[in-house]
């Protein structure tokens, strides 16, 4: 695939550059940005973004940490509300919010739901929606029965896969062959750094790999997205696994609470038999999805 989108980056706080992609959709009109989950880039929204680059603006971003974004090292740079404004630095230096009554649609992955749905709250009146890609709507400990320290100790990916790029790249590969392609290879080579000695390790820096996870099981979703500054549309794409049915039952218990706060209930579209990587085995219906928030 030939048309690769452009790369630039954009300064926040006190000089960090966060990086993202922009797919060149139409020139006016609400535009859409795409937030990866942990440990990825924007690269993995590839087969999403060059769907929605036809209809809208579309961006993706690298979140502080991770892909070409910088790593602040400093005390509380990894806290959601500092990614939450990284998002907005994001969409205004992208040009997206250009026009005063310019609206955005967040679009978060997994841990990029949890920032996406955080950024959300804080634009207000400037999100027009909110679309969580099987994330973002549970605490992270109920939803694993694990706690921050265990979950980051099952974190590391095992030796044999990255004791080469050949063994790194079969491994990705195989978890869904039909789907693997020149945007697949790319978004998995954006995740590691070959060493001289021919072996791999994540590009995601340690420190912000930890800072990150520390974040996400702090989240609250009850008071993000169902307090009494519950704002817009929710849409949530659910991936089938085996704790389904409290995965739905959790996105039920925060629909009713957006209701009883006087917000828009959330709508659930399931996925069965599938991935958490749903912008890679599903990407059609995915863009449909985030399509319906577009006016």
């Amino acid at each position: 695939m030939t048309d690769l989108p452009a790369g630039y980056v954009v300064s926040v706080g006190e000089g960090d550059r966060i990086h993202f992609l922009d797919w060149v959709g139409p020139g006016e009109g609400d535009g859409v940005v795409l937030i990866h989950g942990l440990s990825q880039t924007g690269w993995i929204w590839a087969p999403v973004a060059r769907r929605l680059a036809g209809h809208v603006p579309t961006i993706a971003m690298d979140l502080r940490g991770h892909g070409l974004s910088d790593a602040p090292t400093d005390d509380g740079a990894y806290d959601l509300d500092v990614l939450a404004d990284d998002v907005e630095a994001v969409a205004e230096g992208s040009g997206l919010l250009d026009d005063p009554d310019g609206r955005l649609v967040l679009v978060g992955h997994g841990f990029g739901a949890i920032v996406a749905a955080t950024a959300a709250r804080r634009m207000g009146p400037r999100c027009r929606g909110l679309v969580l890609v099987d994330g973002g709507w549970e605490r992270l400990e109920t939803a694993t029965g694990l706690d921050v320290e265990a979950f980051l100790r099952e974190i590391p990916e095992p030796p044999e896969v990255m004791a080469s790029l050949r063994a790194f790249v079969r491994d990705r590969r195989g978890f869904h062959p039909a789907s693997w392609d020149d945007d697949q290879e790319r978004a998995a080579l954006a995740t590691v750094v070959e060493t001289h000695a021919g072996r791999l390790v994540p590009a995601t820096r340690p420190h912000a790999l930890e800072a990150s996870v520390r974040a996400m099981f702090g989240y609250d979703p009850i008071a993000t997205l169902a307090g009494p500054d519950a704002t817009g549309r929710v849409v949530a794409l659910l991936a089938s696994d085996d704790r389904e049915d409290s995965r739905a039952r959790a996105l039920a218990e925060l629909s009713e609470r957006r209701i009883v706060a006087g917000a828009a209930p959330i709508r659930s579209v399931p996925f069965e038999a599938t991935g958490h990587n749903l912008m890679r085995y599903r990407p059609a219906e995915v863009t449909a999805e985030i399509l319906t928030l577009i006016p």
